[in-house]
């Protein structure tokens, strides 16, 4: 019986051992419960280049229209903070290297005219990608991507400065706009 009960346990503890060797399979992601996430709107061609501003969002709520609106709103809000940086770099290039006497002045008349045309432009914001979902709880799933033309912007700035003639006198629009046009390059 003494043997018996040996040999039982042997039999136990090496088939215990064969089960645990063959645990150390890898798991693929769908065994270890992971879910591929589909973001539309998002990629390569939807970032910034040196032709367009681009922005994408998302925006999650119950009522589908808010959904969209808050996907616009996030985008526009991105695509502003990324032209006004923009804007910014340009106009620190440009007038040190145009070295304008009055240049603290010129530097905050610039900033303060972009933020006004970035405003305005926002609304000329062409939407390049939108898709709609809905969740299994209901809520829906907007997601944006929108697009600023820089020429737009460009241009814009220009009609801005012609305004100002104390600006004006100085200002080089040729200039600035191959600034810009460096600047814009050097987005992907």
């Amino acid at each position: 019986m003494k043997n018996l009960n040996t040999l039982a346990l042997a039999f136990s503890a090496v088939t215990f051992l064969l089960v645990g060797c063959s645990g150390s399979q890898s798991l693929t992601p769908a065994q270890q419960g992971e879910v591929e996430i589909i973001e539309y709107c998002t990629g390569s061609e939807y970032n910034t280049d040196k032709d367009h501003f681009r922005s994408t969002a998302t925006g999650t709520s119950l009522s589908r229209e808010t959904a969209k609106k808050m996907s616009r709103s996030n985008a526009e809000d991105k695509l502003a903070r990324s032209v006004e940086a923009t804007i910014e770099v340009v106009t620190d290039n440009y007038v040190n290297s145009s070295k304008f006497n009055n240049k603290e002045e010129v530097t905050e008349t610039f900033n303060n005219l972009s933020r006004t045309i970035v405003d305005q432009e926002l609304r000329g914001a062409i939407v390049i990608c939108e898709r709609l979902t809905q969740k299994p709880d209901g809520s829906f799933v907007s997601y944006l991507a929108i697009e600023l033309s820089g020429d737009q912007i460009a241009q814009a700035y220009n009609e801005r400065l012609s305004n100002d003639e104390r600006i004006m006198a100085e200002f080089n629009y040729e200039n600035f706009k191959k600034t810009f046009e460096e600047e814009m390059s050097k987005q992907r």
